[in-house]
């Protein structure tokens, strides 16, 4: 936890109010996602108990399994929520755009829109994940077949929650995640995880401040868990008798198991919702729309090669598992690098922690070269005067950020502030462009996190790749006779 936002969860206890850590929205919001309010049998890892689900606030539609141990059930559960979800990928579509081609000179396409799906909490995406991995490898002929849909059902949950790990992407989102991004309270993480007490800091009802309305959302009673696991309370008293006298073929069992599972999941349908309202008040951060672009990208190419591709493998092979990794780590970082850029309550977290500074330009001198080497280059001096701890060692490199384009590199670090030597985004002239390099008495502000830092990375071919890490075997040959003996 960084400085200011103890700083900001200090305050939220003071105020009985929640304080923001941003200025902006960090994530992309659809105009009509697809909220999913999942629940799942206490006891049981992937065992489906109901999910409420919509695009629209009014119109909730309520999936049930009145016995989750009875597989027909559950598949048939399945094959209901596969309608809505591939219905919704596929409205989520839009339009085709047609792109420039690439390097290799092939046209490109790209959906004008993607599929958005929320749920409460990591638990709900946990739970979505299992249920991908339970229904992808499910067969559609034969004994125990299931409904064509449903494996398709699997792999698409199984590629949003491989989405939601790709820092930055807004396909899957978890809406208590996507508060605490942007909102500080006054309890600990681990209550944080609470839907209802998290909103009840950032949203209190009239007349009641965040304590009061967080301690009112542990009740059970009067707000019910948001999900996948259920009150225990609620199992031991009234589903788990519903669900005896359902076994019993007792008449209207299975409509009473309807109305108490609704009971649970409508508080939470109506907070997902109020969240949701919250957010669209922030303005769209400015690295938001690029960051969708991908996630458009991703979509249109996985949703253009569905019919070619098979169920994911239940575990990555070593090449693919080291490729994923080195992805995940250019997008944190790259991430972390755009939400400083775009709001600066983030940034100045990293002025605190000595990573950025800001400041005024005290001297500049926009027309010098460095004639060291065959050719002279443009590398003008910049001096700001800064207060801030800098932590930043002679050479590191560093870019604006009001205008990231525009890099530089440590010189000196001194009473007298920050030497910089810029290096790029000042034009490929040996004289700046108009308006590329700031001028004394401008306030300016860099940052070692320079986004896009990280190259892409070359991996190794299968037939190049050790055996031990998941290459080809190669038959042993013993090297002596002695050996060949023991060998044979």
């Amino acid at each position: 936890m960084s400085a200011l936002t103890s700083l900001a969860r200090l305050e939220a206890v003071a105020t009985g109010r929640a304080q923001p850590l941003a200025t902006v929205r960090h994530c992309h919001l659809a105009e009509a996602p697809l909220v999913m309010v999942p629940l799942k049998l206490a006891g049981e890892a992937a065992a489906p108990l109901a999910v409420m689900l919509g695009t629209r606030p009014s119109a909730p539609a309520l999936l049930v399994v009145p016995q989750p141990r009875n597989r027909d059930l559950r598949f048939a559960f399945a094959a209901d929520l596969a309608k809505v979800v591939l219905d919704h990928v596929e409205a989520g579509r839009g339009s085709v755009e047609q792109l420039p081609p690439g390097r290799d000179g092939e046209a490109k396409t790209r959906y004008s829109d993607a599929p958005q799906l929320l749920v409460p909490n990591r638990g709900g995406v946990a739970f979505l994940r299992m249920l991908g991995r339970s229904t992808r490898f499910r067969r559609t002929e034969g004994p125990y077949a299931v409904d064509a849909a449903v494996p398709a059902l699997g792999r698409w949950l199984t590629w949003f929650t491989e989405r939601h790990d790709h820092p930055g992407s807004s396909l899957l989102l978890a809406m208590t995640e996507v508060l605490r991004l942007h909102w500080a309270t006054g309890q600990s993480s681990l209550e944080d995880g609470n839907l209802a007490a998290l909103l009840g800091w950032i949203d209190p009802p009239d007349g009641m401040d965040g304590p009061a309305a967080a301690a009112l959302a542990e009740d059970p009673v009067a707000c019910p868990p948001a999900g996948p696991a259920t009150d225990p309370t609620f199992d031991n008293e009234v589903l788990a008798p519903a669900i005896a006298a359902y076994n019993e073929g007792a008449p209207q069992a299975e409509e009473k198991i309807h109305r108490a599972l609704e009971s649970q999941l409508a508080p939470t349908w109506e907070l997902m919702w109020r969240a949701v309202r919250l957010l669209r008040e922030l303005p769209e951060g400015a690295s938001v729309p690029a960051r969708w672009e991908r996630d458009r990208d991703a979509f249109t190419y996985y949703h253009q090669t569905f019919g070619e591709g098979y169920p994911q493998a239940r575990r990555d092979p070593p090449v693919r598992a080291a490729r994923r990794l080195h992805d995940l780590e250019r997008a944190q970082e790259s991430y972390e690098a755009q939400r400083a850029f775009d709001d600066p309550l983030v940034m100045a977290e990293h002025r605190l922690a000595g990573q950025a500074f800001g400041g005024v330009v005290t001297e500049c001198d926009p027309t010098r070269l460095d004639e060291s080497g065959k050719r002279p280059r443009l590398r003008p001096y910049l001096r700001v005067g800064t207060e801030d701890p800098v932590q930043l060692e002679p050479g590191t490199t560093v870019c604006s950020a009001d205008r990231p384009a525009l890099k530089g590199r440590v010189v000196e670090v001194g009473a007298g502030g920050v030497l910089l030597e810029l290096t790029g985004g000042m034009g490929r002239r040996l004289t700046p462009e108009p308006g590329t390099i700031p001028q004394v008495g401008d306030r300016v502000c860099f940052t070692s996190r320079v986004a896009d830092s990280w190259g892409a990375a070359r991996f190794p071919d299968r037939e190049e790749t050790p055996w031990t890490h998941g290459g080809p075997t190669e038959d042993y040959v013993p090297t002596d006779e002695d050996a060949a003996e023991e060998w044979s």
